[in-house]
């Protein structure tokens, strides 16, 4: 399936993966609707891409979000990127913080999959964003863990749920976006170097490959419940 003349919903697509999607899609010929709670930001990644439309709204509010989907005229195809992933020891935990996470990961899909459902147009996809980093537990990584195994299996019960919708997931490793500048702050330039040294595709994966997965998931129609990998072979050292 072509993206030509099709509409592309992109949740948190003002910046990073969201913005990077985006551009792909509207290389290849989609329509790009796009939201993000930074209106600022929202605006001039709109300007940039040609968005034919653009809200400014916080995602993790299932109401909002809900509302927003259902007053759109068209939807083929839905990525969600919105949300950023908490780290901390339980000890110093920040409860508030932690639940917002879960909101954005967990009950975020579950809106967006209602306000879906019979809504989307044949051949349409959700495509969900999660992580591989929880795969291996570690101190400060509780929360984290609970996502990665709690989304592969909300995918799967969704593609089920949704059909004809397909429902896919994205699980991607270290990426370099401006959120990971942000987390690592003076660290950035270490671990990209470590990365190079250690992965086994000797780079740094970026946002533009993210894209070109979320672009596929969307134009393959055979595709629905899996979870996809994209990390340049971190998990495997």
């Amino acid at each position: 399936m072509s993206l030509s003349g099709r509409t592309v919903i992109v949740i948190g697509g003002s910046a990073g993966i969201g913005l990077a999607t985006a551009r792909l899609a509207r290389s290849e010929g989609a329509e790009v609707v796009l939201t993000g709670r930074d209106p600022e930001r929202l605006a001039k990644a709109a300007a940039e891409v040609g968005a034919v439309r653009t809200a400014a709204f916080d995602a993790a509010d299932g109401d909002r979000l809900e509302e927003f989907v259902r007053a759109l005229p068209r939807i083929d195809h839905v990525l969600v990127t919105a949300g950023r992933p908490y780290y901390g020891p339980i000890a110093g935990m920040d409860f508030a913080a932690a639940r917002r996470d879960l909101d954005e990961h967990l009950w975020l899909p579950l809106h967006l999959a209602r306000a879906l459902a019979g809504r989307v147009a044949d051949g349409g996809s959700l495509t969900l964003m999660g992580g591989t980093g929880g795969r291996r537990p570690r101190p400060g990584l509780s929360l984290i863990a609970a996502m990665t195994a709690a989304l592969p299996a909300l995918t799967g019960a969704l593609a089920l749920e949704i059909a004809p919708i397909r429902v896919n997931l994205i699980a991607a490793g270290f990426v370099d976006t401006p959120l990971s500048a942000e987390l690592l702050g003076d660290a950035l330039d270490d671990r990209r170097a470590e990365l190079r040294r250690t992965l086994p595709t000797g780079r740094v994966v970026q946002p533009e490959d993210v894209a070109a997965l979320a672009v596929h998931l969307m134009t393959n129609t055979a595709l629905t419940g899996a979870t996809y990998d994209i990390d340049g072979g971190q998990q495997l050292v």
